[in-house]
């Protein structure tokens, strides 16, 4: 090992003289690298922010398992079942208790700008919290006043009169399926992709809203079990006692079903990782041509190598050398400018878009891969090159 850095040392860094000597050129491979990474890290933010934003509302809830209709396409699209499947949960050993979860997406009116936008209402059991989400367990008292919800603080849209006259104390009325409610206090969860935010209140104020909804019909059972057993047990044997009409998922397990609609069952999922994969092929188009500008300007002084004899090999690694130049100082850049367009993108559509850790290094990995596989492709007539025919 020390050898092989004592090697380094020694070597002419023909790479980077090359690279610095045509300073336009790097710096046009530089901005393509840039603008390639940037892409990436756009599409994923997006990607990420797709499936955390449409995550939050079943990550929150307070259950051990879910059962629900197999015809359910998401949290925003949950299909009904009958309530009879819960009674019948009760005679599972370990089954603790049983409770109904309502939902339904809607257009309601912005209570300050009398606009009509997409929200997401949910009605549970106020004796019973339905999520692990501190300021709503501090608030059930109010969900049980008629017509009362709760409103999430972090919806997307133009709240802040109207959060303002909240916290005042003051009543703050709206419709919602030609019914006026109250919104009677606030939590915070945050907007998806499916609706601009949520307002949570009781299962009975859920029913007055929607009168056409039938009480024996449900959208989602919440499955408490006794302490001492496993969700996985009580969750097999539900499977075998219940009807296929129903769906039996633990807290995980449904979390992941999430997840894997907006993966594999939505097209959004599949665009953002389609435009990241484009992003990488732009920039190994950039990087390539950049470095087959620089191998073909140079090809007699490496047919000068290759005559005084030095291999494939030690040219094959000044071009690589080039590459890995590339990677690292256009990644710079093109980490830093996303930092400002998440923020933007955050407060423009209240998603949860952010830098991680995680997405830097795998975007740093993929434009070294990027960029040695240019450097590949453009050393190819380098490799075929015979001395004699440079001159």
């Amino acid at each position: 090992m020390i050898g092989f850095i004592q090697q380094l040392q020694r070597r002419t860094p023909l790479g980077w003289l090359q690279l610095s000597r045509e300073r336009s050129r790097l710096l046009v491979a530089l901005s393509g690298i840039a603008f390639a990474d940037v892409l990436m890290f756009m599409q994923m933010g997006f990607q990420a922010a797709l499936y955390d934003s449409n995550t939050r509302l079943s990550r929150s809830l307070n259950t051990d398992i879910v059962l629900l209709s197999p015809q359910a396409r998401n949290m925003q699209n949950l299909s009904t079942f009958s309530r009879r499947r819960l009674y019948q949960a009760m005679d599972i050993p370990g089954v603790k208790s049983a409770e109904v979860l309502q939902s339904n997406t809607i257009n309601w009116k912005n209570p300050q700008t009398r606009k009509e936008t997409s929200i997401q209402i949910v009605g549970f059991n106020p004796d019973q919290p339905a999520f692990d989400l501190p300021e709503v367990n501090q608030q059930l008292n109010k969900i049980k006043l008629p017509d009362s919800v709760l409103f999430d603080r972090a919806s997307r849209g133009d709240y802040t009169e109207a959060i303002a006259q909240v916290e005042q104390g003051k009543t703050v009325t709206t419709e919602v399926e030609r019914r006026t409610i109250a919104i009677s206090g606030l939590f915070k969860l945050g907007a998806s992709f499916g609706a601009d935010g949520v307002l949570m209140t009781s299962d009975q104020n859920f029913l007055l809203l929607f009168p056409r909804r039938e009480a024996a019909s449900i959208n989602l059972g919440l499955i408490y079990i006794e302490p001492g057993y496993e969700p996985e047990q009580v969750a097999i044997a539900l499977k075998s006692h219940l009807p296929d009409d129903v769906r039996v998922l633990t807290h995980e397990e449904l979390i992941q079903f999430e997840e894997n609609y907006w993966k594999t069952g939505s097209p959004i999922g599949f665009i953002f990782s389609l435009g990241a994969a484009m992003a990488f092929v732009v920039g190994v188009v950039i990087v390539y041509q950049v470095l087959s500008t620089d191998v073909n300007s140079h090809m007699k002084e490496y047919a000068t190598f290759k005559a005084m004899g030095y291999h494939n090999s030690y040219l094959l690694g000044v071009v690589f050398e080039e590459a890995i130049i590339l990677a690292f100082l256009g990644f710079i850049p093109g980490t830093i400018l996303p930092l400002g367009l998440y923020q933007l993108a955050a407060s423009a559509t209240a998603l949860p878009i952010a830098m991680t850790l995680r997405r830097a290094v795998l975007v740093l990995v993929l434009t070294i891969i990027m960029c040695a596989l240019s450097g590949a492709i453009a050393t190819r007539k380098l490799q075929s090159a015979d001395p004699a025919d440079m001159f």
